[in-house]
């Protein structure tokens, strides 16, 4: 990966609905080998997909939080079963795994507290393996979304 496919990643980060041609212009190329980058990129895996980023409030979802999990064992039956749970949560935004404690960060966002609250008892605390649970909640997101650095 060279300066310009990094250029081309930073564009379509920005915005991904570009056409080739304006992809083309924004990054100083012609059409043609701009499209083979980009061809290129999706097919190494640097670009995974393209969807359209939500603004939560927008579609009621006014509340969030982040919670840390720290399972009992981490042992992989565990560590399978929770990551599978997690993944069935639609609330469930973005669930990373982390080294030390805690062992889970998750990105949860709900209606209200009300709503948050309902899925905290009723689901976050069942997933399997869970030893303790630990929520924070967001004031504000100050950073969001940021193309990845050139």
């Amino acid at each position: 990966m060279d300066a310009m496919d990094r250029k081309i990643l930073t564009e379509l980060q920005l915005d991904g609905r570009l056409t080739v041609t304006e992809l083309a212009a924004r990054v100083r190329l012609s059409v043609s080998p701009c499209h083979r980058r980009l061809r290129d990129l999706e097919r190494e895996g640097a670009i995974r997909g393209y969807r359209a980023v939500v603004d939560l409030p927008a579609v009621g979802l006014n509340f969030e939080a982040l919670v840390f999990a720290t399972l009992r064992w981490e042992d992989s039956d565990t560590v399978t079963s929770f990551e599978e749970a997690v993944a069935a949560v639609p609330h469930v935004l973005q669930a990373q795994r982390l080294f030390g404690e805690p062992d889970y960060l998750l990105r949860v966002a709900t209606t209200d507290l009300s709503a948050f609250q309902q899925l905290y008892d009723q689901q976050l605390a069942r997933l399997p393996g869970v030893q303790r649970l630990t929520s924070t909640l967001v004031m504000k997101n100050v950073v969001d979304g940021r193309p990845l650095p050139e």
